[in-house]
């Protein structure tokens, strides 16, 4: 349960406070987090998909991520509503765009492969298509085709970059790398389903992690120095919430070592609840912690400005707006650096104009069925 301090509210002001990272000037702290919205037929971008992106940039938000986006492998996406970010798809996202940036926003693709994530009867793709993955195992079912060989693991870090380099060509402001909750790059990360014994295996995170170092080296080298790559990690799964993959601080600092070295510029870290520490004997959350040990900047983020965390959203009940009180002050204790925000401005497009005004009376609650429309 949220512990939140008595007596008068903290002032959110250090949230409206600028952040500079190479070629990314932010005017304030808070971004929106990605999220799957599956608007995209054909994995074409609507119109009404750039009119939704463009509400949160005019509504305050520093930085917008976009959903996943399908990088161009063979069963990258598991819709074929989910957005691609090649061919025909750069067209919607160079109106995304500039939809954004008209309203005075900045943007990045999250750069997407769902890996062994996947349904047998695949949604509007080729179900004769191989699936990607470490080991050709899906949790927890077990083995699940064939696993990725030299070749197709070389062409998957390839689509990373050439996605990246698009995305640097039609103006996004940074790149994100989808390496969390159990997609293709994080079942390289996680032990039950990367068994491999050559160089893309290993039985300790830190060789584990080198598919994830080489796709961050790929796209370096795809949009060169200026532009931010960030990559999303989670220690937890969708396949199983309980999961870490660094269950001290040692290892966490094998985990991260590789992406530091390769060029990473920053770490968004999923949690599920953002106050929660990782690790016993610190109240620091996965951000804090990684920013402790790796050096560089982080994001957290985990049910940000809602008074229940993201299992709610399976059941009927609304969710609240929360205080944010806990969360600026880890914020201007240096434990992180940008807040990422989902559900509550998924619901609520003004949310960071209203914290920033001071009108918590007019924030919304959650209601799981504005995710059948783009709000």
């Amino acid at each position: 349960m949220r512990t939140r301090k008595q007596g008068t509210a903290m002032s959110a002001e250090s949230l409206f406070t600028p952040f500079t990272i190479k070629s990314l000037s932010l005017p304030n702290r808070i971004v929106m987090a990605p999220m799957t919205r599956s608007f995209s037929p054909g994995g074409i971008p609507t119109d009404d998909v750039a009119a939704y992106y463009r509400r949160r940039a005019e509504g305050g938000v520093g930085l917008i991520f976009t959903e996943g986006t399908a990088i161009e492998r063979p069963a990258a996406k598991s819709n074929d509503a989910h957005p691609d970010f090649f061919g025909h798809g750069l067209t919607g996202w160079s109106k995304v765009f500039e939809a954004v940036h008209s309203a005075g926003g900045r943007i990045a693709p999250q750069l997407w492969h769902v890996g062994s994530v996947h349904p047998e009867e695949k949604d509007g793709n080729d179900p004769n298509e191989p699936i990607d993955s470490p080991s050709g195992i899906r949790a927890p079912e077990g083995a699940f085709g064939q696993p990725m060989t030299e070749e197709m693991i070389q062409d998957t870090i390839d689509a990373f970059a050439a996605s990246a380099r698009h995305a640097q060509k039609i103006g996004a402001d940074a790149i994100n790398i989808h390496a969390a909750h159990g997609y293709l790059i994080d079942q390289f990360f996680w032990a039950l389903t990367n068994r491999r014994d050559d160089r893309w295996g290993g039985e300790d995170i830190g060789s584990r992690s080198r598919f994830a170092a080489e796709v961050i080296r790929a796209i370096r080298s795809a949009v060169g120095p200026d532009l931010p790559i960030i990559i999303r990690l989670s220690q937890w799964k969708q396949q199983d919430y309980t999961v870490r993959l660094a269950t001290t601080p040692t290892e966490m600092h094998a985990w991260l070592e590789p992406m530091a070295d390769a060029g990473i510029d920053m770490f968004d870290c999923s949690q599920r609840r953002f106050w929660e520490p990782e690790f016993e004997g610190s109240d620091l959350n996965f951000a804090g912690w990684v920013k402790k040990i790796s050096g560089l900047p982080t994001i957290t983020v985990g049910s940000v400005g809602l008074d229940a965390e993201f299992l709610s959203f399976f059941t009927d009940r609304k969710m609240a707006p929360a205080p944010v009180d806990e969360l600026v002050r880890r914020l201007e204790r240096g434990d992180f650096d940008l807040v990422a925000v989902g559900r509550a401005l998924l619901g609520d497009p003004h949310w960071a104009e209203k914290i920033r005004e001071g009108r918590a009376s007019e924030l919304l609650a959650f209601d799981r069925s504005v995710m059948r429309t783009l709000t």
